[in-house]
């Protein structure tokens, strides 16, 4: 589907996903909201991907170049939006080294999308610093609400996790979330690590 008329104070959001149904389910969900441009495998998002893109919502099982491929090509760009996976495909341990910002499980409703799509928006006026500590919280609440905690901490990777959010949130007050309505959970997260 190509792009729709792009609005100049609208962001542009990228939807990806190989089941043109909910490619264009979601495209339909946020097309009175944002610009939004749709690809139907992980080779067209790539195209489609520019400096003019904001946030992505990225599916992870497509045929070809998988949702896990693009991410890779997309840290590789160093590309300055924002990646909410939404998938089908339950989070596990494996999506530790995953360079997403937010991970959604299908079935995703409309408020759902336009929820997390805003947080991303709001992230990214954030410096890298609080982005990163926001990603590395999201991550962590993705895979403690899915998973036996005490199995996490005895995860390698998941305890790197750890150790690079705690080190990072060091000197990190919190302030600039009080202006976000849209991270509660990162939030209650980041506060209960400082405190």
């Amino acid at each position: 589907m190509p792009p729709s008329d792009p609005v100049a104070d609208h962001p542009t959001v990228l939807v990806v996903d190989d089941e043109r149904t909910i490619a264009d389910l979601y495209t339909e969900y946020i097309a009175e909201t944002y610009s939004v441009r749709t690809a139907y495998s992980g080779e067209e998002a790539l195209d489609l991907m520019d400096s003019t893109v904001d946030v992505v919502l990225l599916d992870r099982r497509m045929p070809g170049l998988s949702g896990d491929e693009v991410l890779e090509t997309i840290r590789d760009r160093e590309s300055g939006f924002r990646t909410i996976m939404v998938t089908a495909v339950s989070p596990d341990l494996d999506v530790i080294s995953l360079p997403f910002d937010e991970y959604l499980t299908k079935p995703v409703s409309n408020g759902t999308l336009h929820d997390a799509i805003e947080r991303m928006l709001t992230r990214s006026t954030y410096d890298a610093k609080i982005q990163r500590v926001m990603s590395l919280a999201s991550k962590m609440a993705t895979l403690e609400s899915k998973l036996d905690l005490c199995d996490l901490r005895a995860n390698d990777e998941y305890a790197a996790l750890e150790a690079e959010f705690t080190e990072m949130r060091t000197g990190f007050d919190g302030e600039a979330l009080d202006d976000d309505p849209y991270s509660e959970f990162t939030a209650e997260k980041i506060q209960t690590v400082i405190d």
